[in-house]
C-alpha cells in the first residue's frame, strides 16, 4: 500500500507537466501569409538540389531550379501552402514550420488544393527548406519537426 501511495503522489506531481498542451509546429494560414507573401525563398530539397521560389502578392509564383523556370499560382488552403504550376504537375500543398528566425521547412501534404491538408492521420515528410532572400539565412541540416 505504501508503494501504491508513492506512485499516486508521483503521478499527481508529473501529470500536470506531461499533459501540458504543446504548441503546434505548423504555421497557421495567417502565419504562412505573413512569412511568405511577396517574398522569395532560396532553398534546397532534402537531396541537396537548390531552388528559388517567389510568392508574388497577387498569388502568382515563379520557381527556378537549375536554370529552368516554371510559373503558376500559390495559395494558402487549410493550413497548407499550395504551389500549383501551370505546366508542371510537381507542385502540391505543404505544411510549413518556422524552425529559426529565417528558416522554414516544407512538409508535403497533398498534390492538390482540393485535398489539402491531406488524409487524416497522414504524417508529412520533410520535403524542402529555405530562407527569405535578402535576410540572413538561418537553416541548419536536419529536420526539426
Amino acid at each position: 500500500m505504501r508503494i501504491m501511495g508513492c506512485w499516486l503522489i508521483l503521478a499527481a506531481i508529473v501529470a500536470p507537466f506531461s499533459c501540458a498542451a504543446q504548441p503546434s509546429p505548423w504555421l497557421a494560414d495567417d502565419g504562412i501569409a505573413q512569412a511568405l507573401a511577396g517574398k522569395t525563398i532560396e532553398g534546397r530539397y532534402a537531396n541537396g538540389r537548390e531552388f528559388t521560389e517567389t510568392y508574388a502578392p497577387g498569388g502568382r509564383i515563379a520557381y527556378i531550379e537549375n536554370g529552368r523556370q516554371i510559373v503558376g499560382h500559390w495559395s494558402i488552403t487549410a493550413g497548407t501552402l499550395c504551389t500549383i504550376y501551370d505546366s508542371d504537375p510537381t507542385g502540391g500543398c505543404y505544411r510549413v514550420s518556422r524552425v529559426g528566425a529565417n528558416c522554414f521547412e516544407f512538409y508535403f501534404a497533398t498534390r492538390t488544393e482540393a485535398a489539402a491538408p491531406g488524409p487524416d492521420g497522414s504524417t508529412p515528410l520533410w520535403t524542402a527548406r529555405g530562407s527569405v532572400s535578402g535576410e540572413p539565412a538561418a537553416c541548419h541540416d536536419g529536420a526539426s519537426v
